[in-house]
């Protein structure tokens, strides 16, 4: 690395993280077991870049002027509706945001990748060092922001944290090895080996209760040439090894009636994934559905959910549409059309049969607008669930005789065919009930003034909006159940109109949601595949894409 270069390294992390960087703040000892807050942060998609500079053009990533003919737009704290990455003001404004105004109002947080610029500028590539050096300058901050607090951290690893992007070769290798040192105090020791590799691991977030497995889902994204897609007579495919110890996990946290959270970075569907190794995705999905809590994910830089179906474990006749023509249509629509085609009546649905993927948006104005959530869950119903001992959109159409079609030699060697265990889903379980550990819903933040910030005139962020009812976010009932009542999301952190108890209507609440069960999110779907529902249709969308097109 030339002097420069490392020079540049230097002042960028500088400004980037308050403390050395080479100080590793560890968790301060927790002798007797901490007050949960009920509350948990999703951030996804930092993309901090070394190189923006304000008042350039878009049309170099804004890193460089252009003619006077050419706008030279670029803002101070990040371009919106863009594709340039994150400033180094923007990634400090937001973590010190997060350290003043949320870290003492969290249990832990959900981090789901790409905390590196992207390869959008080619007369500045990116090189491993740089890469590095971001992931590093982003760790210590969280380090320093949550880990100091005793607070779990959950990093994954994103499709541009590596180099080449999208490419990884199986572990252990250069890059597994590098990011275990990176995220050292993140990664329990008892993971280390199976990090270094394959990049995934476990976090008892709450002790003996909740855990958040963090997977890498670059085994499983098919824009990732260096693996074999989970094959089914390829057994050691590193798709392949990530499920077999998913499995193994999934049972253990089971065995021990513990509840568990799916990270990630992208987000499995049909258009993201390998075809074996969404199957394999799916499967132990429903098959666990009793145990997993949900699946977060990043990447997709647009807010929404979808469903995992147990259509997806079947062959389907009337299949028209391949991968190729799904990845065409707008995802808006994608998800309308899927939304439309479940059951009209809730007592025509199995909810055995679906699992939730939330997506969340990026920190990164790329292409959209700086946005985190907050999720809220459960911790005083004390009613503990045991469990009892048993196109990015789906291909629709009839079923066909599985037992036949997997006697056809294209699919006899494939995981349909092989995976047959038992499901372990349960009504009464959290992902299906409201009990201890549900997700009750979320508060979702962004940064509307990105535009006009400036030096002398900080962005802010503001709330964007609540899943929750807004009876749901105070107190009702006797006294004694209003002086037990556990605000979700405290009054300071939301608009005024929300802070008065007596609203029951908002533009903050277009959902209200009763909790994030399956049936709740569901009911949902249900309502936006109406397409008598135009007024909730355009809330969607317009949370999607927050005001702009998809990209």
């Amino acid at each position: 690395m030339s002097r420069f270069w490392a020079l540049l390294i230097v002042v960028a992390l500088n400004d980037v993280v308050a403390s050395p960087l080479q100080v590793a703040l560890q968790a301060p000892a927790i002798t007797e077991p901490k007050q949960l807050q009920g509350r948990f942060l999703h951030i996804t998609d930092i993309h901090p870049d070394f190189y923006y500079l304000a008042q350039t053009s878009e049309k170099t990533a804004c890193h460089r002027k252009k003619k006077k003919k050419s706008k030279n737009r670029a803002g101070y704290y990040g371009t919106p509706f863009s594709e340039c990455d994150s400033p180094l003001a923007l990634t400090n404004y937001t973590l010190d945001y997060l350290d003043k105004r949320w870290a003492s109002e969290i249990d832990f947080v959900i981090w789901t990748g790409d905390n590196a610029r992207h390869d959008n500028d080619p007369k500045i590539p990116r090189t491993p060092d740089e890469i590095y050096a971001l992931n590093r300058a982003v760790a210590a901050k969280m380090r320093q922001i949550f880990s100091s607090r005793g607070i779990s951290v959950v990093p994954s690893l994103g499709n541009n944290d590596i180099w080449p992007h999208n490419i990884l070769t199986p572990g252990p290798n250069s890059i597994t090895n590098e990011f275990a040192k990176i995220w050292d105090i993140f990664i329990p020791f008892p993971y280390l080996q199976v990090f270094q590799r394959g990049a995934y691991y476990s976090v008892e977030v709450i002790p003996d209760e909740v855990a958040a497995i963090s997977l890498n889902t670059l085994y499983f994204y098919d824009s990732n040439k260096a693996v074999g897609g989970c094959g089914f007579h390829d057994r050691n495919d590193p798709g392949n090894l990530e499920f077999d110890w998913l499995e193994v996990q999934l049972k253990m946290y089971r065995h021990r009636n513990m509840q568990v959270w799916i990270t990630g970075h992208v987000p499995p569907s049909p258009g993201n994934y390998f075809p074996d190794c969404y199957v394999r995705y799916v499967e132990l999905s429903l098959r666990f559905q009793d145990t997993i809590l949900g699946h977060l994910f990043g990447h997709m830089n647009m807010d929404h959910f979808s469903f995992l179906e147990s259509i997806d474990l079947e062959f389907v006749d009337n299949q028209d549409d391949g991968p190729e023509q799904q990845r065409k249509t707008p995802l808006y629509d994608t998800l309308m059309e899927e939304f439309a085609a479940l059951p009209k009546k809730s007592e025509e649905i199995d909810y055995s049969d679906y699992a939730v993927v939330n997506t969340a948006p990026p920190v990164v104005p790329n292409p959209y607008l700086p946005s985190f959530r907050i999720f809220v869950y459960n911790v005083t119903g004390r009613l503990g669930f045991k469990a009892n001992k048993r196109k990015h959109g789906h291909k629709r159409g009839g079923l066909a005789d599985k037992t036949a079609r997997c006697r056809l030699k294209e699919n006899r060697d494939t995981w349909k065919c092989f995976l047959n265990g038992t499901w372990n889903s349960d009504p009464g379980s959290p992902s299906r009930s409201n009990k201890q550990w549900t997700p009750l819903g979320y508060a979702q933040y962004y940064l509307p003034d990105l535009e006009t910030a400036d030096k002398k005139r900080e962005p802010e962020y503001k709330l964007e909006y609540v899943t929750f009812a807004p009876s749901q976010l105070h107190p009702a009932g006797t006294d004694d159940e209003r002086s037990a009542f556990r605000y979700p999301i405290p009054l300071k952190r939301l608009p005024k109109s929300l802070q008065n108890s007596s609203v029951t209507e908002s533009k903050f609440a277009p959902y209200s949601m009763a909790d994030l069960t399956i049936p709740s999110w569901v009911e949902l779907a249900q309502r936006l595949g109406n397409k008598k529902q135009e007024a909730l249709r355009a809330e969607f969308r317009k949370y999607m894409y927050m005001g702009g097109e998809e990209e």
